[in-house]
């Protein structure tokens, strides 16, 4: 997305595997163009694109990126499901 002839929010999406059509989405906006719509547009647009080229768009955040979520909810996503990870550093459960 340009304003005034500057870069100010780009997305990227990628394919998981080459047997499934799930295309993971990703976007970054300047801090100062943040809140002006510019991501939920270029979000919508590569969501659009991704189901064009026969893929199922898929838009990850972490929950506590509060920014992230609420971008998602206004490009009209919603949760699918919610992923628990265990740090490789964790020691719970490891006898020492």
């Amino acid at each position: 997305m340009m304003q005034h002839d500057r870069l100010v929010c780009a997305s990227s999406m990628y394919p998981w595997e080459e047997d499934v059509q799930i295309a993971d989405l990703g976007v970054l906006t300047l801090s100062p163009f943040r809140g002006k719509g510019h991501a939920r547009k270029v979000v919508r647009s590569i969501c659009k694109y991704a189901y064009e080229q026969g893929y199922e768009p898929q838009y990850r955040c972490q929950l506590d990126n509060e920014a992230s979520t609420v971008l998602a909810k206004a490009a009209g996503l919603t949760v699918l499901g919610k992923w628990d990870v265990i740090s490789p550093n964790c020691t719970v459960g490891k006898s020492e």
